[in-house]
């Protein structure tokens, strides 16, 4: 059974009562710091809240419990809450500049909640508070520009070129030997094949490419941490191939079926992989193209967040493949483009069969109407829905236009 603290009178030191508030003064700190920054009014909501909220909740109570027992909080211990979340600003090439302007306007904003808080008779407690404030200021300082310069010289960003360099040849199919040499990276035989499609939103170029390297950064720590650090990855944010080193001829264990998922949640956004496994080195190339055309063609489709294989997307991939029969089977809805009405009732007619009701629910619309909008794509068309053969045919012209948009 769990037991309530007790409760803090206003007779309490002033750094009992600020520990008490604590939770409600690091939000509110988080919102008038890097919350309040240029970049943050452009980032989707909550873009830093999951790294950088809990560092500043659990410094900041680090903090204050080392005021209450009277003993100086050291650099190394502010380094050990501040340096990773530098570091990943760092890696994203966060504005160093803007990241400074956002940390003193944290600590104004605490120091204006102390004051608030004290009491006339508590003057030199606060004088105390905002004494080690200053301190804390200016460790968080050294180490952040320490953090932001380390990364800059940082030899684990020359690997990761190397490797992406290394990643790039083997699917070109050029020589890699060398590549593999200056990355420090064993080739192997075999490959596992991802293709990586995260969907994006339109946003400014800047919030662009800060989102574009913060999954950069993202995907390459998620997949290190799946690969042992061998994973090879060409990656712009949206699109890429990561290469996992396969060590049997036959399918490996299903190592990353959450993958996707795990991606979705961390980058907010859908997220759609597509996977050959166990592919000869030759044949990376051709398997590469594949799982790219196999991610894109299940986003388009509108398939969930997941991983895909060929077999998932068989019939999908096989009619979108170029020719004269694709292109003519893409015509045969055209009159319908300009009604969009009329294709979300293909659509729904196609997902529910005979089943009406079911589709004119999913449209919001009364069963009648449903009805005379399939006779509207009978009479434009010249292809009745509602045969089973000319569905056929509609469902596969129909999954050309949303993949290729063929006029």
């Amino acid at each position: 059974m769990s037991v309530a603290p007790p409760a803090v009178t206003a007779d309490a030191p002033l750094v009992t009562r600020l520990l008490t508030r604590w939770p409600q003064i690091a939000e509110r700190m988080f919102a008038a710091g890097l919350g309040a920054t240029p970049a943050a009014t452009e980032l989707p909501e909550g873009h830093f809240t999951a790294e950088v909220l809990p560092a500043i909740y659990a410094c900041g109570r680090a903090v204050l419990q080392a005021i209450g027992a009277q003993r100086e909080f050291t650099r190394a211990e502010v380094a050990l809450f501040v340096a990773p979340v530098a570091e990943r600003h760092a890696e994203d090439r966060f504005p160093l500049g803007i990241l400074i302007d956002a940390i003193h306007d944290s600590a104004q904003s605490v120091l204006a909640e102390a004051a608030a808080l004290a009491a006339p008779s508590e003057m030199a407690d606060l004088v105390v508070v905002g004494s080690r404030l200053l301190d804390l200021l200016k460790h968080i300082n050294n180490t952040v520009v320490e953090t932001y310069t380390e990364v800059e010289q940082s030899i684990y960003n020359a690997e990761r070129e190397a490797r992406r360099e290394l990643c790039s040849a083997l699917l070109r199919g050029h020589s890699a030997d060398e590549h593999a040499a200056r990355a420090d990276t064993p080739l192997t035989e075999r490959y596992t094949v991802l293709g990586i499609h995260i969907q994006s939103d339109d946003q400014p170029t800047s919030v662009a490419d800060l989102l574009a390297r913060r999954r950069i950064r993202i995907l390459h720590r998620t997949l290190d941490a799946l690969s042992n650090g061998t994973a090879l990855v060409t990656f712009d944010g949206t699109t890429g191939i990561a290469l996992l080193p396969a060590h049997s001829d036959g399918p490996e264990p299903a190592r990353h079926a959450g993958l996707a998922a795990e991606l979705a949640e961390q980058f907010s956004a859908p997220a759609h992989l597509a996977e050959c496994a166990a592919v000869p080195r030759a044949d990376l190339p051709d398997a590469a193209q594949e799982v790219a055309e196999l991610a894109t063609l299940a986003r388009l489709l509108g398939r969930p967040t997941g991983t895909y294989r060929l077999d998932d997307l068989l019939l999908e991939y096989q009619l979108t493949r170029p020719g004269h029969a694709r292109d003519r089977l893409a015509e045969r809805i055209t009159p319908l483009l300009r009604n969009p009405h009329l294709l979300e009732a293909l659509e729904a007619h196609l997902r529910h069969g005979s089943d009406r009701k079911a589709a004119a629910a999913r449209l919001h619309v009364h069963p009648n109407t449903f009805s005379y909008r399939l006779r509207r794509i009978a009479e434009l068309t010249g292809i009745d829905p509602t045969d089973p053969n000319n569905s056929r045919l509609l469902a596969a012209s129909l999954t050309i236009q949303r993949t290729y948009q063929v006029p």
